[in-house]
């Protein structure tokens, strides 16, 4: 690549973390015999992979391509499967299938639909066969009924979304969150909820689309920080919001507020007294204020509770299963609304002219727009609105995502989410004795990333002295490009996530244990260096 130091920290600079990552790979990859010497600590994908949920759906697979064959057969093709009777013949399937894999656990999710939330057997089955062969859209176009009310109670179960405060709230089955974001923003201004120049709020450091996308042209909002204050103990931050920058959202002005929480980098839910500060503010102050939060981390805490449960008026929930089950290719995610809630507030009072250009959008789709709802009117811009019909996640996405739910709706001594977030804390365990450092288990530590503030970490065990002699003789960029050209070791500097401009992102989700103690060792060696430097400097003076 041969870039020259200037050109490197111009790109680190101008772009996004994730975009400067590249960069980084390159130096790795010019000073690593192998490719298999680099550690990519940069991206969040699991390295688990949740086995049984997809070795049933595989299984389910073949019934379905029986079901299919039954009614016609000729060489390649096969017919659409018939409804009447599919429920026994799948009991037949179970009795002449022993061998197949997770074949008894494909038995209990099918009879937990039956038998534990009351579904017809040839309806649910049905549904789910014909989902698995994908050979019919999606209907409805939101999402299939079953598999939505199968969602429904794994959020319910897992992130704690709640019916009994908020009422019935509707799911749209998406493509992952990231699909999610681009939607809601999109949605929000097509329908007037949202104007260019309008105030956002964002709590950060936050994931960096969560930044960029509001700056791009066809939205242009004004930006409202609503800063997490480190509060590091021992170098490890904590991440929470003092009560100077959550009142911010007193500002009648701001008109949504969007949220990572549990968070990315910090990967720190909000604690007790945060949530209630924010709901007290909102309450009391800012009765309209549109809530987006982004659940994708929730499963990693204990006892987390969305602020959909919280605070189920105001707030739209964004999900993906992604890194619980180690999924990130199958792009399964949703979008979560309560029948009674903000958004439907504000669209049914917006002055006569705006609704008249709704109306003109949505005109080819029904002649009375103000029927719709907004999570319904989310579904018709996924798709331009003159698409709405083919509107929806695929099919098989959206079984494989039921068997996802129905997995953890069986597992009720919580083994899954335990073995999961076990894996998180061993590697953040390990990262940390690499460093030199011992951790306590915090409560509200998802510990799917570490997040590291070279600063902070060099006034707790280095001193004011180094910590200002490294700020002065080196740059962030600095660290990130040793750790790749030296150690090829990749992470993520936080300054793009609205972070501390001297930390570092490390994901723990995605490599080996044993590598966790290698980063932390490097790391710790790189600031060994530059304290040696710092006494030959102390020396020379």
């Amino acid at each position: 690549m041969n870039l020259k130091e200037k050109d490197i920290d111009k790109i680190y600079e101008e772009v996004s973390p994730f975009e400067f990552k590249d960069i980084l790979m390159e130096l790795a990859k010019e000073n690593s015999k192998e490719s298999d010497e680099i550690l990519d600590a940069g991206r969040g994908n699991p390295n688990w992979v949740s086995v049984t949920p997809r070795e049933a759906f595989f299984t389910f697979g073949y019934f379905a391509m029986e079901e299919s064959r039954r009614v016609w057969s000729d060489s390649y093709l096969g017919g659409m499967a018939i409804k009447k009777g599919i429920h026994k013949r799948f009991e037949k399937f179970l009795e002449d299938n022993k061998n197949l894999k997770s074949i008894d656990l494909l038995e209990e999710m099918i009879n937990y639909g039956i038998k534990v939330m009351g579904y017809d057997g040839d309806e649910f089955i049905y549904e789910l066969v014909e989902g698995i062969i994908g050979d019919n859209y999606p209907s409805p176009d939101r999402m299939l009924v079953y598999v939505e009310d199968i969602v429904r109670q794994y959020l319910m179960k897992e992130l704690q979304y709640n019916k009994e405060k908020g009422g019935n709230f509707n799911v749209f089955a998406v493509e992952g969150a990231t699909a999610a974001m681009c939607y809601v923003f999109d949605s929000l201004v097509a329908n007037h909820l949202l104007e260019k120049k309008d105030k956002i709020a964002i709590m950060v450091p936050v994931f960096t689309p969560y930044l960029e996308i509001p700056l791009l042209p066809n939205y242009d909002f004004e930006i409202v920080p609503i800063k997490a204050k480190e509060a590091s103990i021992n170098g490890y931050s904590l991440w929470q919001y003092p009560d100077s920058e959550l009142e911010k959202l007193k500002d009648n002005d701001i008109k949504a507020l969007f949220m990572v929480n549990p968070g990315n980098p910090s990967s720190m839910a909000i604690d007790k007294e945060g949530i209630n500060k924010i709901i007290e503010v909102i309450e009391n102050h800012n009765k309209d204020l549109m809530v987006i939060s982004d659940d994708v981390y929730g499963t990693f805490v204990d006892d987390y509770k969305s602020l959909m449960s919280e605070l189920p008026f105001n707030t739209l929930g964004v999900y993906s299963y992604s890194k619980y089950f180690g999924v990130t290719g199958w792009r399964l995610g949703t979008i979560a609304l309560h029948d009674n809630n903000i958004f439907d507030k504000l669209l049914r009072e917006l002055p006569k002219e705006k609704k008249e250009d709704i109306a003109r959008r949505y005109a080819q789709m029904t002649p009375n727009i103000e029927k719709v709802s907004f999570l319904d009117r989310i579904v018709a811009d996924s798709r331009q609105v003159a698409l709405n019909h083919t509107a929806g996640l695929s099919t098989p996405q959206q079984v494989q995502m039921a068997f996802f739910s129905l997995l953890s709706l069986l597992d009720s001594k919580g083994e899954y989410r335990r073995l999961t977030n076990r894996i998180c804390h061993k590697r953040q365990k390990l990262f940390y004795e690499g460093l030199g450092l011992e951790i306590k288990r915090c409560e509200n530590d998802a510990a799917y990333y570490a997040e590291l503030d070279f600063i902070e970490w060099s006034k707790c065990h280095y001193g004011e002295e180094f910590a200002t002699y490294l700020k002065n003789q080196y740059k962030p960029v600095d660290i990130l490009t040793e750790l790749a050209d030296k150690y090829g070791i990749i992470l993520l500097g936080c300054g793009g996530f609205e972070g501390p401009e001297w930390s570092v992102r490390v994901s723990l989700a995605n490599l080996n244990d044993e590598d966790y103690v290698k980063i932390g060792t490097a790391l710790h060696d790189i600031i060994k260096e530059y304290i040696d430097l710092f006494e030959e400097a102390k020396v020379l003076v």
